[in-house]
């Protein structure tokens, strides 16, 4: 991955294999529901063995998922015991786009023995296509079958949609009062551009949380991470990031080291939407440093990973630092262009706003490479902040040019 992503402070942390069925008290399938024309697994599931403290983020965007909507009320008392999501369609902008959501729910309580309430519901997929909703249903039952404590692999791959391979992590986190497993596993390369989450991302763990400082680790860990990223500039109407806690260890770390492990396994999964973006050849840091509050780093390192002309001299392997300073004069952040230095692929290529004397092949060469780091130092205080994004490719173009065609 790439330096200076994720949380500095690693202490404690240990990968281990199984995504969200990694901690203990829960179980999860990936099954076939027809919805994907391909005829590839497209309903996942995921069900806490017993109600669990729950916490979700939903997408702020108005053009809003029933989906969206329906979790955001049933997170509310800070309970979960299943979260059921369908790929393929995004049942959004549809005359029964609620009803759908809610019977999708209710077949999952049905066939897990729980509570309605306790169901958290993801959707993702093409926009203003009815749900085929039947299907879906008809397949639940199943997925609840098939559930298994080893199940994360196979949940992970029924969420996907454009993606190209599964995005799922766990790590151990321990520390002197105790130990436990933070897992996750999340979709999305196209339509990245985080007003909360950009995707869909389901994390659990196996410490004992309460509700309130769930959902306090989980904004705090989605604002440092799932929204630092961006592909395209567009976001999502279904962007949903939920974090179910089982409580199943009797002896958990501090939250302070919890805190760690949820950051952490969030930024290993935006990193891995980034570098899987539709169309992506390179991964892009671009991270504002001396800025006067990290407000004004985020911005200032958001305008500049946005920016098509930046992404394209990404993809170019070009140093183009005007381009840089272009994109942070629309950030709404002020800045004096005159105290400013820009560094491409760690070659100083701006210094105090003009030109500076540097080797142009020898920035594109070390621009050239899967990874590529843009510091920009404003020189008006202490604040720094990271934002990942990617190139823009010819791919990129062709590929959302036929979607639905």
């Amino acid at each position: 991955m790439i330096a200076g992503w994720g949380p500095v402070d690693r202490s404690g942390l240990t990968e281990v294999e199984g995504g969200v069925t990694a901690a203990q008290g829960f179980t999860a399938a990936g099954v076939i529901s027809g919805v994907k024309p391909s005829g590839r697994p497209d309903l996942a599931l995921l069900a806490a063995d017993e109600p669990a403290s729950a916490a979700a983020v939903t997408t702020t965007s108005l053009t809003k998922a029933p989906s969206c909507t329906l979790t955001e009320r049933h997170v509310a008392d800070g309970v979960a015991q299943a979260v059921v999501i369908n790929a393929g369609n995004a049942n959004v902008c549809t005359p029964d786009g609620e009803a759908h959501t809610e019977r999708l729910a209710a077949a999952t309580a049905t066939a897990l023995g729980i509570r309605h309430e306790d169901v958290l519901v993801m959707s993702t997929g093409v926009i203003g296509v009815p749900l085929p909703v039947e299907r879906i249903e008809s397949a639940i039952p199943a997925a609840a079958s098939a559930l298994r404590d080893d199940g994360g692999g196979e949940a992970a791959q029924a969420m996907l949609t454009t993606d190209t391979c599964t995005k799922q992590v766990a790590v151990r986190v321990t520390d002197e009062r105790g130990s436990c497993v933070v897992g996750g596993m999340a979709k999305g390369v196209g339509m990245i551009e985080p007003q909360m989450a950009t995707m869909l991302a389901v994390l659990t763990t196996d410490a004992p949380v309460d509700p309130v400082v769930l959902r306090s680790l989980l904004t705090g860990a989605v604002d440092e991470t799932f929204n630092r990223i961006s592909v395209d500039g567009d976001t999502s109407t279904s962007d949903t990031v939920a974090l179910l806690a089982s409580g199943a260890v009797t002896e958990p770390p501090g939250i302070e080291a919890l805190g760690r492990g949820v950051v952490a396994v969030c930024a290993e999964l935006a990193y891995a939407v980034v570098s899987d973006g539709e169309g992506a050849s390179r991964v892009a840091a671009v991270t504002v440093s001396d800025a006067a509050t990290t407000r004004d780093a985020e911005a200032l390192a958001r305008a500049v990973a946005t920016s098509l002309l930046v992404r394209a001299a990404i993809h170019g392997a070009d140093p183009n630092w005007g381009r840089i300073l272009m994109a942070m004069g629309t950030a709404g952040v002020a800045f004096d262009p005159r105290r400013v230095t820009v560094r491409c692929a760690g070659i100083t290529v701006c210094r105090f706003g003009v030109a500076t004397t540097f080797d142009r092949g020898q920035a594109a060469a070390a621009m050239n490479r899967p990874e590529v780091t843009i510091e920009v130092l404003v020189g008006a205080g202490d604040a720094h902040a990271t934002v990942l994004t990617c190139d823009l490719t010819p791919e990129y173009v062709e590929f959302n040019a036929e979607y639905t065609t």
